[in-house]
């Protein structure tokens, strides 16, 4: 538990901010995951077409939104932080509502009231810190 605590920080408000490849400072921040928020610490480092462990930047979700972590410290399928970034974009004429977890984001694109894009130019290193 105390791992997940300490996962990528900042990253929702860089993805959300055209998420953009590289990223400059150090954070702290919280995100979404497995419908909790967890508090994160984090140095980025862009790895372009690297990441592996899905991480979901809602463009335009509402308020109170972050970042989505689709998995963490415990998980399987767990990388260590190698962020896969994904784009979810409400579709027009849906109202915005809460997505905080990665089947919340897969039930969402299936129920086509967001699309979800994948920016492998955005993907980073962010391991956790114990």
């Amino acid at each position: 538990m105390r791992l997940r605590t300490a996962i990528v920080a900042g990253v929702s408000a860089a993805l959300l901010l055209a998420a953009a490849p590289a990223f400059a400072t150090s954070g702290k921040g919280q995100l979404f995951h497995d419908g909790t928020i967890v508090r994160t610490v984090v140095v980025p480092a862009p790895v372009p077409g690297g990441g592996t462990d899905p991480f979901y930047g809602v463009t335009n979700g509402a308020p109170g939104q972050l970042g989505i972590a689709g998995v963490a410290p415990g998980d399987t399928g767990y990388h260590g932080g190698s962020w896969a970034a994904y784009h979810v974009t409400f579709n027009g004429g849906v109202t915005p509502y809460l997505l905080t977890s990665a089947a919340a984001v897969m039930a969402a694109e299936q129920a086509g009231d967001v699309t979800v894009t994948r920016d492998a130019a955005a993907d980073f290193r962010c391991p956790v810190q114990p």
